[in-house]
């Protein structure tokens, strides 16, 4: 089956096709980062409309480089949610639309779904069951995975996500946007001595995250040196330095918690976070502390992107599911425990 994977949930537009026995054929990325760094973070509007113009010149583009027609696709799976309404919709009407003409299923897709199972398009994929860690922009998030659909929630954040608390920080030291790499490219100059952030949460038991103290420390710290005339290019460095490692820090413990509790050896690491270096060197110490194993999606797979979205809609097409004819999805909340597992025939 080839399945023609579309993801337009945020601020990336992207395309892929995915044959369920020769692997990803081809994928296609367009970022709008540079159009909203103009207003420091995302502009839902422009957002929207820019799916609309980029998404069909990258089907076209998807499908020249795997030298098919659209005549070739089996299947379409697309981000149903959560994400932004209006992105969402470009993607789930381009889809059904392109479904109807073609009268092939069409499926709607979770992101976080997709995210979770990014790891599977690579040569050598986790087997179940794992916790995986999805951390994003709009998400922080623990979960038991004993296979596609059967998800349980071990823990989350209670207030701003990991992305977003990046992103925050950011515009705290001047920073442009999005602020998860400009703070680690900041951080790498920073002196690791010199301040010591705290690690929210990782002194209770539990699984749950907060950011919302740190960033606060983050802030007071800006400002103390800045009223004492020292917030200069290295004393922003070393903030950056300091609230890096804190986010990792507390990552990487709540990660150690979740293998022990489950009693499980593999770990999967998702979401545009997971491609912070700090947090993956940290992980990779844990993980080894306890003979387990820590799994990655490729870089461009990290962040939003259709493959993803190819490859968990074809897990489901081919047990059957799809949207009911012309009863397109879009939900911008969408709790992955409502997620149930593919019945396969």
């Amino acid at each position: 089956m080839r399945v023609l994977g579309i993801e337009t949930s945020c601020d990336e537009t992207g395309v892929a096709l995915f044959d369920t026995e020769r692997g990803l054929l081809a994928d296609a990325l367009h970022s709008q980062i540079a159009m909203h760094a103009d207003y420091g973070g995302v502009v839902p509007e422009l957002a929207s409309r820019d799916h609309t113009r980029r998404l069909l010149p990258l089907i076209s583009e998807v499908l020249a480089e795997a030298q098919m027609s659209r005549r070739d696709i089996d299947a379409i799976a697309y981000t149903a949610g959560p994400g932004l309404v209006g992105a969402l919709m470009v993607g789930a009407s381009t889809a059904h639309g392109m479904a109807r003409a073609l009268n092939v299923p069409v499926l709607g897709v979770h992101h976080m779904e997709g995210h979770l199972l990014a790891p599977m398009l690579e040569d050598e994929p986790p087997a179940f069951p794992f916790v995986a860690l999805l951390v994003s922009g709009g998400h922080t998030q623990l979960v038991r995975v004993d296979a596609i659909g059967a998800y349980a929630l071990l823990g989350e954040s209670v207030d701003d996500a990991a992305g977003e608390a990046f992103d925050k920080a950011a515009k705290m030291l001047g920073l442009d946007y999005p602020g998860g790499p400009r703070v680690a490219a900041l951080a790498e100059h920073g002196d690791p001595t010199r301040l010591r952030f705290p690690r929210p949460m990782t002194d209770r038991p539990g699984l749950d995250f907060s950011f919302s103290g740190l960033k606060t420390h983050t802030l007071t710290a800006v400002r103390k040196l800045e009223q004492a005339g020292q917030l200069d290019d290295q004393a922003r460095a070393d903030v950056a330095r300091a609230f890096e490692e804190a986010v990792a820090d507390t990552l990487a413990i709540k990660c150690r918690r979740a293998l022990q509790q489950t009693g499980l050896k593999r770990l999967v690491v998702a979401g545009g976070v997971s491609a912070n270096t700090r947090l993956r060197a940290k992980l990779e110490q844990e993980t080894a502390k306890q003979g387990a194993r820590v799994y990655y999606p490729r870089g461009r797979f990290c962040t939003d992107n259709g493959a993803m979205i190819a490859y968990a809609g074809a897990q489901r097409l081919q047990a059957g599911e799809r949207d009911p004819l012309g009863q397109m999805k879009a939900v911008p909340r969408w709790p992955m425990d409502q997620l149930a597992e593919p019945r396969r025939g």
